[in-house]
């Protein structure tokens, strides 16, 4: 089993950054990759960014490409998620996401493809 805590949600005005941590406890040697995804009220839960834990590659959806990104600390087990230039329609819960499958990696975007899911953390962009 695998738990993923995730902190650093907060309010902030348009235009300000947050970064969101996500730190993985218990058998994470057989995560492959781990994601962020984020829901709106009212909206499906959208894939936001993924990092390959071996070879550090990412991947953005591409409304927060050149605004937010996706980096790791194996050391400490813990990805992160730099938000800058936020926009109010970021705003929505935040949950970090680790998968164990490498097979189905190119769709890193899909909800189904994780295995274990954090309890999410709140990100609020108003002025």
């Amino acid at each position: 089993q695998v738990q993923l805590v995730e902190s650093g949600g907060g309010s902030v005005q348009p235009g300000g950054s947050l970064r969101l941590s996500c730190a993985a406890f218990g058998n994470s040697y057989n995560i492959e990759y781990m994601g962020w995804f984020r829901q709106a009220p009212g909206k499906e839960r959208e894939g936001v960014a993924a990092i390959w834990i071996g070879s550090g590659t990412t991947e953005y959806t591409d409304s927060v490409k050149g605004r937010f990104t996706i980096s790791q600390d194996n050391a400490k087990n813990t990805v992160y998620l730099q938000m800058n230039s936020l926009k109010p329609e970021d705003t929505a819960m935040y949950y970090c996401a680790a998968a164990v499958d490498w097979r189905w990696a190119a769709f890193w975007y899909q909800v189904s493809r994780y295995n274990y899911w954090g309890q999410g953390t709140q990100v609020t962009v108003s002025s």
